[in-house]
Formats: C-alpha cells, structure tokens, sequence
C-alpha cells in the first residue's frame, strides 16, 4: 500500500489551518491540524507524522520554543518547516538555528507551501547523489565524538548522546564520509540537498554554525570543521571506523 504522507500543521489561526489542510489534502496530503503546543503534543504521542508545519508567532509557547522542544526529543529528526510573519532576516535564522528546515513567511500562496514541503520530503529521503555512504552499523570516530550510524546518534566522549536535527545528520555525515578534504559550499548543497536543493547557499553556513554548536567547537577557532577562505569548509579530524555493536 502507497504510503501517504502526513502533514500536522500547528497554528493559532483557525483561518490558516482551513484553508491550507484544504489545499494539502486535495493534492494528496493526510493533514492533522493543532491550534497549540499542547494539541502538537497530543497529537505526536497518538500518530506519526512526516513534516510538521509551525507557526513562529502562537500564544503560550511560540514556534522556536515548540520547535526547540521537538529536536531535543524523540521528534529530533521530523522534518519542521516554520512559518513567521516576521520579515526580518535574524528571525529567520533563529528559526534555522533552533533545528528548522526551511521557512516561509507569511503571507504566502498554498503552492509555494506545497512545494517547499514537498521538497523537504524528497531531501529527507533521497541520498544525495555522489556521497560516498558510511554503512549502516557503524560508529565513526572523530577527535571526542563518536557518529552511530544505525541509532544516528552523536555521542560525546561520555557516551551522552547529542540531538541533532535532520539537517545537522546529513551534513555530519558529508564531512565524516569527506574528511580532511575542502568542499565548497556548492558541494556541500548538492551532497547534503541534491540537485533540486532550495534554500539558499547561507544556509550551509547556518548548519555549519549550528553543527559546531552540537560539536562544543569554538567558530573563532574550530577544532573540528575549519573554515577556508573562499574555498569552503574542512573537517580538520581523520575519521576511524569501527563495527557498532549490535
């Protein structure tokens, strides 16, 4: 049976949740609507869901709190696209930097919604074409850090496992499996995205950002991913791999 993708909207504008749960479904889509952060919850502990719509500007606890939330738990690889009627640039990589995917600001026509979800599915799914694949079942080790690549876990030298959103993991991986090599930030959209990538090249340097956040790395100094000037970025470590264990 073809599986249909699940969509749960959270928003605080019942005008909003109509109209674009109207429009998904008819193009195909399974839609949860939640007005809040107390009905996004309930509604993740009864279903799963494939991508979760937040709106940044809500009552009680706003998008980047609710999303903040979501990496830290069990939902950390759901792929989340925000909406925001906030037009300032800095809102908007708040929004990145919290474990976002994408955003949209309002307001904003249902196709272009349609289409920025469903390219975040195809990127969420899709390996990317040209990398080079660490096998599943495998711990790579890095300076203090370890990758398990079955549970998809970062985990520190303590063995306590680091969160890491989607995103983060994808790029993770592209360094792990390229290390000590300069990419540049278009190798880095086509290796982390695809070919069909969307989002912006600065959205490399916010992952990057956000990635050296994960790893404890000084930017102004970085142990791990180093930047080149006018080139790209490196993973400065060598990488060992080793069988996880089962």
């Amino acid at each position: 049976m073809e599986h249909t993708d699940h969509i749960l909207i959270v928003d605080d504008d019942r005008e909003i949740r109509e109209l674009v749960s109207g429009y998904l479904r008819k193009n195909g889509l399974r839609v949860t609507v939640a007005a809040d952060g107390r009905q996004m919850r309930s509604f993740l502990e009864a279903d799963r869901v494939d991508l979760i719509v937040l709106d940044v500007m809500m009552p009680g606890d706003d998008g980047l709190v609710l999303c903040r939330e979501l990496r830290a738990g069990k939902h950390k690889s759901t792929p989340i696209l925000m909406l925001t009627a906030r037009s300032d640039e800095t809102d908007r990589i708040v929004g990145l930097e919290m474990g976002a995917d994408d955003y949209l600001i309002k307001p904003f026509a249902a196709r272009e919604l349609l289409a920025r979800i469903k390219a975040i599915l195809r990127r969420t799914r899709m390996l990317p074409p040209n990398l080079q694949v660490t096998e599943v079942g495998q711990l790579l080790t890095f300076g203090a850090w370890q990758l398990d690549t079955t549970m998809r876990h970062l985990l520190d030298e303590d063995g306590t496992a680091v969160a890491l959103s989607g995103a983060e993991y994808r790029l993770l991986r592209v360094f792990l499996d390229h290390p000590q090599r300069v990419l540049s930030r278009d190798q880095l959209l086509n290796l982390t995205q695809g070919r069909e990538a969307e989002l912006f090249d600065r959205s490399i340097d916010l992952l990057v950002s956000r990635l050296r956040q994960r790893l404890r790395d000084d930017a102004r100094e970085p142990a791990y991913i180093k930047t080149v000037r006018s080139e790209g970025y490196v993973l400065a470590m060598p990488v060992e791999i080793t069988t996880a264990r089962p």
